[in-house]
């Protein structure tokens, strides 16, 4: 994965964490699992299927350089094994099972998701209707309310960074590849270039201090890309998509969202905005009336919706016009629907 860290004051370490309970086997991985396949590759990462031989269980083992560019990377993936058990009891994480060793690689041994990415359901011709994209909404924001409650922010938030447990009808949401992941308030600000260029949020871009709201913007772009199969700021080479993010070029166009609720294009309107302090949280998004059906759809005694019944929601929504994005010049220029190049095994692309 390719970053590039500005601020070397603060060293390679800010943010990141450096003590794990895993343990990292040696043991060659031929003896304890059988390789079937891959699942993905990325610039510095493969994942592939395998089965433990001793349950027979399926899982999915991602194979990380521990030198990359001449650089020695074992800190940064001791930092992902420890994002990954502080992310143990969130159901909407994957799941850490085990670490081996290689002379060149270490190897994650995560929970295997059967469905794909929903990049997939994103440039299919034939999109998730509303009620299912919603689903998959909710979980995305219970999943990063939990990690954000833990001062942890994903900052790769992207369609294909976010598995299904199974494919038709699509399961329930794991969101992958903590990589760039960092941990908020240990030294103070945290500034960054660093993730995936149609994702990325402003505040990245201008090098301001990075949030819990910087997720937030993914999650809006995810919704867009959902609902319309489009990417909203991709343009034709790097330049242009960043002049898009940071001018918040967005097209809510009729012929964009032509088959769309009102309530979806509010809830994007909302995320996507500039600045990071006008952005609900996670757990205020799980407020937005387009989301409503999967309160309701949740047990009384479950966690989550205990969290949304004790805010104050009814006030979190004011119509807002979205001045930024009508007043932009390129408000109504036609974004090119995704190509589906896909960094699969998680690269933060700058």
């Amino acid at each position: 994965m390719s970053r590039r860290r500005l601020d070397s004051r603060s060293g390679l370490s800010a943010g990141l964490l450096g003590e794990i309970q895993t343990p990292v086997s040696t043991e060659p991985m031929e003896s304890v699992y059988e390789i079937t396949g891959e699942l993905g590759r990325g610039k510095f990462a493969v994942v592939k299927h395998c089965v433990e031989k001793a349950t027979g269980k399926v899982f999915a083992a991602k194979f990380l350089r521990k030198r990359r560019r001449g650089r020695d990377c074992r800190a940064e993936i001791i930092h992902e094994m420890a994002v990954l058990e502080m992310a143990r009891n969130n159901a909407r994480v994957v799941n850490l099972h085990a670490a081996h060793e290689t002379d060149h690689d270490i190897v994650l041994v995560l929970e295997y998701a059967a469905g794909g990415e929903i990049f997939d359901h994103c440039v299919s011709e034939e999109l998730l209707p509303e009620a299912q994209i919603t689903r998959l909404i909710w979980q995305t924001l219970e999943g990063v309310h939990h990690l954000h409650q833990s001062n942890l922010v994903h900052l790769d938030l992207k369609p294909q960074n976010i598995l299904l447990t199974s494919l038709s009808p699509p399961g329930d949401i794991k969101i992958v590849d903590f990589g760039l992941a960092r941990r908020l308030g240990a030294v103070g600000e945290l500034r960054e270039i660093l993730g995936t260029p149609e994702y990325v949020a402003p505040e990245i871009l201008n090098y301001e201090p990075i949030t819990t709201a910087t997720d937030l913007w993914s999650v809006g772009v995810i919704a867009y890309m959902l609902v319309t199969g489009e990417s909203p700021f991709a343009g034709d080479n790097k330049q242009e998509t960043f002049l898009n993010v940071s001018q918040v070029s967005v097209d809510y166009s009729r012929e964009a969202f032509s088959r769309v609720s009102e309530l979806a294009v509010d809830f994007i309107r909302k995320l996507l905005v500039k600045a990071p302090e006008d952005r609900p949280s996670a757990a205020e998004c799980m407020c937005h009336p387009w989301l409503w059906p999967q309160q309701i759809c949740l047990s009384p005694d479950s966690a989550t919706i205990r969290i949304v019944r004790e805010r104050s929601c009814g006030n979190k929504w004011p119509h807002r016009e979205g001045k930024e994005n009508r007043d932009s010049p390129h408000y109504h220029a036609k974004r090119p629907r995704f190509d589906g190049e896909v960094a699969a095994a998680g690269d933060g692309d700058f």
